[in-house]
């Protein structure tokens, strides 16, 4: 018994780590301009939309249960959120299990993935033509 309670200590630190930011972006709300979340670095200096644009607002809205304002905000951003829980839930699983289960980010291509994914939808998101235009927030 206390050496599974032993092996899920990194879960629950991770579980705490993520309710302290989630009660942290519903406290500043930042969905009001103004706010304690500065605005975007890349937005201010450059001009561009980056890939991470919209995310705090993305997971206030997720955090409200309101997915089509989520996706608005940032859609890889929910698409990432949702690979996230499912890694945490496979890696808090086979660490109680004492167990080891594959993982996407073990695959060989997952690096050349996720960049491919952020880099299309930062080129996207920057394309100054309808229907892209309506992805900026």
């Amino acid at each position: 018994m206390q050496a599974a309670l032993s092996r899920l200590a990194a879960p629950a630190g991770v579980a705490a780590l993520s309710a302290c930011v989630c009660a942290a972006v519903v406290w500043a709300d930042p969905t009001t301009p103004g706010g304690p979340i500065p605005p975007c670095p890349t937005r201010a200096l450059f001009g561009l939309w980056c890939p991470g644009c919209g995310s705090s607002r993305m997971l206030y809205s997720l955090l409200h249960l309101d997915v089509p304002s989520a996706l608005r905000y940032n859609a890889v951003g929910v698409l990432a959120v949702l690979v996230l829980l499912w890694s945490f839930a496979v890696w808090t699983v086979g660490r109680a299990r004492d167990r080891h289960y594959p993982q996407w980010y073990r695959w060989r291509r997952a690096p050349q993935i996720v960049l491919a994914i952020v880099v299309c939808w930062f080129v996207i998101r920057n394309i100054p033509a309808e229907p892209f235009s309506s992805l900026r927030i």
